[in-house]
C-alpha cells in the first residue's frame, strides 16, 4: 500500500513539474504575443518551406537532410542496421535492443532536436563510446526517467489517449529544460471566473 503510494506521489510530482513547465512557457509566448513581439524560438534555424518540383503545395513534406557525421555512421554500419545497436556500437548502456540505424535516428531526430544541440554536446566526436561528457550521463539518468514517467503514466487507468512524455516535453529546443522561463519565476496570473450573467 505504500509503495502505491509512493509511486502515486512520484508521479504526481513529475506531473506537477511538466505543468509548471508547460505555463512557464504558455505565459512566456502569451506575454510576447501580447506585446507584439516574435514568441521565443529555440536555437535551431527555421527553414523555409519548400515545395519539391512537380508536386503540388501542400503535399508532403521532405524530411530535413541528414546531418552529415550521422550520414557517414550510416555509411560505416551498412548491412548492420537491424542489429541490436550494443552489437554495432560500443558502450551502449540504456537503449540496448534498439537496432543500430533507429539508434542513430533517435539521436539525430530525437535528441539533437528535442535539446538544439549538435552530436558534440554529448559525445567526442570520433571517440562515440566515450563517457568523458557529463552531459551524456545525464542524458542516460534521463533516458531512464522518461520510461518511468511513462511506465506510471500507463498506470493511471483515467488518462485518455495514451499520453507520453519525451525530451521535448520537458526541453523544447533547449539544452537546459525551462531555458525560456520568464526571470524571476514569473507566473502567469490566474484570469478571474466571469460572473454568471442574470
Amino acid at each position: 500500500m505504500n509503495e502505491n503510494r509512493s509511486s502515486r506521489l512520484k508521479l504526481a510530482a513529475c506531473v506537477a513539474v511538466l505543468l509548471a513547465l508547460a505555463s512557464a512557457w504558455l505565459a512566456v509566448r502569451s506575454t510576447a504575443v501580447a506585446q507584439g513581439q516574435a514568441p521565443p524560438q529555440s536555437n535551431q534555424q527555421a527553414q523555409p518551406a519548400q515545395t519539391p518540383q512537380g508536386q503540388p503545395p501542400g503535399g508532403q513534406q521532405q524530411p530535413p537532410p541528414e546531418n552529415p557525421i550521422v550520414a557517414e555512421i550510416r555509411k560505416r554500419i551498412a548491412g548492420q542496421e537491424e542489429k541490436p545497436a550494443e552489437e554495432v556500437f560500443k558502450n551502449i548502456q540504456v537503449l540496448k535492443g534498439v537496432p543500430a540505424g533507429r539508434l542513430l535516428s533517435i539521436m539525430e531526430r530525437g535528441y539533437t532536436r528535442a535539446l538544439g544541440v549538435r552530436c558534440n554536446h554529448c559525445h567526442v566526436p570520433g571517440e562515440w563510446e566515450k563517457d568523458d561528457k557529463e552531459t551524456k550521463l545525464t542524458a542516460r539518468d534521463m533516458v531512464r526517467m522518461n520510461a518511468t514517467i511513462n511506465a506510471e503514466l500507463k498506470k493511471i487507468k483515467t488518462l485518455v489517449d495514451n499520453p507520453t512524455v519525451n525530451c521535448s516535453t520537458c526541453h523544447r529546443g533547449q539544452p537546459k529544460p525551462g531555458a525560456n522561463r520568464p526571470e524571476g519565476g514569473a507566473r502567469p496570473q490566474p484570469q478571474p471566473t466571469p460572473s454568471p450573467t442574470p
